[in-house]
């Protein structure tokens, strides 16, 4: 289901888009999406946080070590890769 290609107009997957697909932050992606659709919004939310406040800025804010700032701010950036890819 979360894997199927994006159709063109004329109606095969496009393969510059398939090709964006064989990634491993596509993958995680997509897994993130299927497994946790009740968090998406949030950790995507959280990793432009992040971003805009920085990575050792975020972490002590937050409370929590840099590893899991970092965690957490792939997680958003590999959802919000997967949903630009996958429409």
């Amino acid at each position: 289901m979360a894997s199927e290609p994006p159709e063109t107009s004329q109606g095969s997957a496009d393969p510059f888009v398939e090709s964006l697909m064989d990634t491993d932050l596509y993958s995680m992606g997509a897994y993130f999406c299927d497994q946790h659709p009740d968090l998406v919004e949030e950790v995507v939310e959280r990793s432009s946080e992040i971003e805009g406040s920085g990575l050792s800025a975020y972490a002590v804010a937050a409370g929590i070590d840099v590893e899991e700032a970092f965690g957490l701010l792939l997680t958003g950036l590999s959802v919000r890769y997967y949903k630009a890819v996958a429409g």
